[in-house]
């Protein structure tokens, strides 16, 4: 692989979206090192499913906590493996937090999350996953996992709102946002080939673009 590909590429979009298959796709195709979330460990998640509102403090804390352990590992990882993908951004804790806390609770986060935000590492390229809510909630039915049952629409589309608004103002590394809602990565090869030869290429700045079928790149 050409030395001018991106050495540290974060996956970032919504529950269901296809962050962590695109990651391990990559991972393999650029042979890069993997470094995925680790979600099922929070022991308040399900019950955070089953009521946002008492529970969202806590799950929050617990993800601010686990993720700024989880990044520092990107400032160890072996001098041997030249990139590193992600299947998530260490700002994606605040978008949520946003969504789920109170004002009080989210002023204190935001408190806390400020000084950790300082010691962590900085990505080569972001990929923003985006899929309409509809296409979201079929993804995540079809993966039928026990503790996303509770999950609602109202939930996803508060989430798609955050991130939207959030990526639509992000200039912290060149973002390429991709259009999923008609696109399969695992199964559909050209789909793959199409993104890798967009990560090739320079992005000083944000691109969208749309794979396979629908092309509609653009360069803002």
């Amino acid at each position: 692989m050409s030395n001018e590909l991106p050495q540290y590429i974060a996956i970032e979009g919504v529950i269901g979206v296809g962050k962590t298959s695109l990651a391990r796709l990559l991972a393999n195709r650029l042979e890069a090192g993997l470094l995925l979330e680790e979600t099922s460990n929070n022991p308040f998640l399900t019950d955070f499913y089953k009521n946002q509102k008492r529970f969202a403090f806590s799950t929050q804390m617990f993800f601010l906590m686990s993720r700024y352990q989880h990044q520092q590992r990107l400032l160890e990882r072996d001098l041997f493996i030249n990139r590193i993908i992600t299947d998530y951004l260490f700002e994606k804790d605040a978008l949520f937090a946003s969504v789920t806390l109170s004002d009080r609770e989210l002023e204190l986060y935001n408190k806390l999350s400020a000084v950790l935000k300082h010691d962590i590492p900085k990505p080569d390229m972001v990929i923003y996953l985006q899929a309409s809510t509809p296409i979201i909630m079929k993804r995540i039915r079809m993966r039928s996992k026990a503790i996303e049952k509770p999950i609602d629409t109202d939930y996803i589309d508060a989430l798609n709102d955050a991130y939207n608004s959030f990526f639509f103002n992000y200039s912290e590394a060149p973002l390429l946002v991709v259009k999923t809602d008609e696109i399969d990565f695992v199964n559909n090869q050209k789909h793959l080939d199409d993104l890798v030869e967009q990560i090739k290429r320079p992005q000083p700045h944000t691109m969208y673009y749309s794979p396979a079928g629908d092309l509609d790149n653009r360069v803002l």
